[in-house]
């Protein structure tokens, strides 16, 4: 690629959109971390330039997730904002000062509880 084009993990210069345009800039907390956005951009987009790739846990493998579909439909990128759990990244614009965290697991439904040693079902 040639010089300028992308700033660690945000495209600055599209081939075919072109430069992105300035706008101010924001900052707000993932996990206590300081990250910097454009304002207007996803918190998907400003986590992904800023080399985060993991939103949350799998519900039963435990496996890292992060954005898939990126636009609305999957709700693999699922994230807490301002202590409400259920946001997804890819839809939800970052401004300064938000306070947002890795997505909760939640549970998994029509999953039988876990038996202990000597438990039988009925």
């Amino acid at each position: 690629m040639g010089e300028g084009l992308v700033s660690y993990g945000r495209i600055e210069n599209h081939p075919i959109l072109g430069p992105l345009p300035e706008t101010r800039r924001v900052c707000f907390l993932f996990d206590g971390r300081p990250i910097e956005a454009r304002e207007g951009e996803s918190i998907a987009a400003a986590l992904l330039a800023n080399g985060i790739r993991t939103l949350r846990a799998h519900e039963e493998q435990g496996t890292p997730r992060g954005i898939y579909c990126n636009i609305g439909h999957c709700m693999e990128c699922r994230i807490t904002i301002e202590g409400v759990s259920g946001f997804r990244a890819c839809l939800s614009l970052a401004s300064d000062g938000l306070d947002v965290c890795s997505g909760i697991v939640l549970p998994t439904p029509f999953q039988p509880a876990k038996l202990r040693e000597g438990d039988a079902y009925e």
